[in-house]
């Protein structure tokens, strides 16, 4: 889905204006205007058919993310349906966190387990804007997701999208010095995490815009959290935050609004996303139910698919 980028053609160079420029042209003017054109109905997460696998990697070239609806009753569990849809989209290695399965697929469910409990995921809370794996190191850059909704609450818990790459367009034309106080190897830092005395992750220190060195397309690292995150103390990260708070304040911005229902699912380059809080009236373990995949991977063609096609262009 996407080239390296020459260093002559990079639009995240802020010293070339022009292929930024050429960048942000098209950026805004392929930009969808509603969810709605985002949305991919699906017959068989199995085995997509060739436009429904193209609808939704346009949709991600237009806005790094698609929404996926499933038209039919799915024999797949949950687990099963992200791993699949992820790996017609090129999605192989899976990052795994605390409490993923061996599989490295997350269920999100309230839960009333010492400990699982107090990460935000796992409760009835609201969540703030943040990108997946902001906790990671540099070498795991978690650079694609699939979310996918078994059961959706009873009300709320409904979800804010927003393009990475908006927010760098927008920040960077109100002054390119956000960006590259927000490209430092030392902007945000998220503290160790230590349970009972016992370092489950160490500090993890990092920019918060950075371009992947496979790709040549842009990654964010993100949270808009306040406790147990430090930012770098100087003028300009501090005016740069300010200013990307700021950004995400703003309803007019270009994110979408979805509450996702039972069968439909998030595919994305790991976009910024919230979630409002929700409410169940269900017994425990028959409430809200999402299963998450992340991967190190930007979401694309799948290896088999780019190896025909570059036959097919050579033999053209």
């Amino acid at each position: 889905m996407s080239h390296t980028l020459q260093m002559s053609q990079n639009p995240y160079d802020l010293d070339d204006h022009q292929a930024y420029a050429a960048w942000r042209e098209r950026k805004l003017a392929t930009y969808p205007r509603s969810a709605d054109e985002l949305v991919v109905r699906v017959k068989d997460p199995r085995a997509l058919s060739p436009s429904e696998r193209d609808a939704i990697l346009r949709a991600c070239q237009r806005a790094n993310m698609a929404i996926y609806d499933l038209q039919y009753p799915c024999d797949l569990s949950g687990h099963e349906l992200v791993a699949t849809l992820g790996a017609q989209f090129g999605l192989r290695d899976l990052d795994c966190n605390l409490y993923s399965d061996e599989a490295c697929i997350s269920a999100l469910q309230v839960s009333s387990e010492r400990r699982k409990h107090e990460y935000i995921p796992y409760t009835n809370r609201p969540i703030r804007w943040h990108t997946d794996g902001y906790y990671n190191d540099t070498a795991h850059r978690v650079l694609a997701m699939v979310l996918h909704c078994e059961r959706p609450a009873a009300q709320g818990g409904e979800n804010l999208l927003l393009d990475h790459e908006l927010v760098y367009l927008r920040l960077r034309d109100e002054n390119p010095r956000h960006i590259a106080a927000l490209m430092q190897a030392d902007a945000m830092t998220i503290p160790a995490n230590v349970e009972e005395g016992v370092e489950i992750r160490p500090a993890q220190t990092g920019p918060v815009f950075s371009v992947d060195p496979d790709s040549g397309q842009l990654h964010m690292r993100y949270t808009a959290r306040t406790r147990s995150i430090e930012w770098k103390p100087d003028d300009d990260t501090r005016a740069a935050v300010h200013a990307l708070e700021a950004i995400l304040a703003d309803t007019s911005m270009g994110q979408f609004r979805h509450r996702l229902g039972a069968g439909q699912g998030v595919i994305c380059n790991n976009v910024l996303h919230t979630r409002t809080a929700f409410e169940d009236h269900a017994p425990p373990g028959e409430g809200r139910l999402m299963y998450r995949a992340r991967y190190y991977q930007r979401v694309g063609p799948c290896a088999a698919e780019s190896a025909g096609s570059t036959q097919q262009r050579s033999q053209a």
